[in-house]
């Protein structure tokens, strides 16, 4: 894989800025997860849903909002906690814990500083 292939595959992830009924499912999953803030893949799905109002595509959102989402975790791109009944709880927040350490700079390699 080239650089210029390995930007374009692990770019970040961009949430659009409304919900598009007829954009693609990768965008009306990360637009009903940002909405949401944290979910479980299957509120994701009932939220899109909800968004589409489109009782007939439930089999096509399901699918796809959990292919979005197991994607996008395997990549690392979705920060996740487990849930005590082993489902997923997606959420867009990379940090979540501020670091409590400290560098001590006499151990820096020279001309990184």
């Amino acid at each position: 894989m080239t650089d210029k292939e390995f930007r374009e595959e692990y770019k970040p992830l961009q949430v659009p800025a409304h919900f598009d009924a007829e954009g693609t499912i990768e965008d009306q999953t990360l637009y009903a997860l940002a909405q949401l803030g944290s979910a479980t893949a299957d509120e994701v799905v009932i939220k899109v849903k909800e968004l589409l109002a489109d009782e007939n595509a439930e089999k096509d959102v399901i699918a796809g909002v959990h292919h979005a989402l197991t994607e996008w975790h395997t990549k690392g791109l979705l920060a996740s906690t487990t849930e005590e009944n082993g489902d997923l709880r997606y959420n867009l927040h990379k940090i979540t814990e501020a670091n409590d350490g400290h560098v001590n700079p006499d151990l820096l390699a020279p001309g990184l500083d």
